[in-house]
């Protein structure tokens, strides 16, 4: 996995429910893993923006629905601190949709802006980005 320059505060623990910003079908999704995530004994994994981690699907398209899918944050409410010294945070938490491990969207559209972090790291998300902040 390719580093994140900016220095990313964990801000969605396991069990946090966020939106969906694509056309894939799931509309909220529960976290209950975080791919390559390492923490203190007793402590919660958290995932934060350009995380990839593994979710089920609570509300969307009926065929959609109770399906274990991978997915990436691109926003967060939690501020993060880029290495510019800029700070940046967002109105909401949203997570995008992947086929798979790789990084390929489930979705052809992506509603909202897209953390630059997110695009570093998986360009498959970066080409149908409509708005990178």
């Amino acid at each position: 996995m390719i580093p994140v320059k900016a220095h990313i505060v964990k801000g969605l623990p396991v069990g946090s429910e966020i939106a969906t910003c694509d056309n894939s079908g799931a509309k909220i999704i529960r976290i209950f893993s975080v791919k390559g995530s390492k923490t203190v004994k007793g402590r919660k994994p958290a995932a934060g923006i350009a995380d990839m981690v593994l979710a089920s699907v609570k509300r969307g398209r009926p065929d959609m629905r109770k399906q274990v899918v991978f997915a990436v944050i691109v926003r967060q409410k939690k501020e993060y601190r880029r290495p510019d010294g800029i700070r940046i945070k967002f109105e909401d938490n949203a997570a995008v949709v992947l086929k798979d491990e790789k990084g390929t969207p489930k979705g052809t559209l992506l509603k909202g802006p897209i953390a630059k972090e997110v695009t570093e790291r998986y360009p498959g998300i970066a080409k149908i980005a409509s708005i990178i902040v």
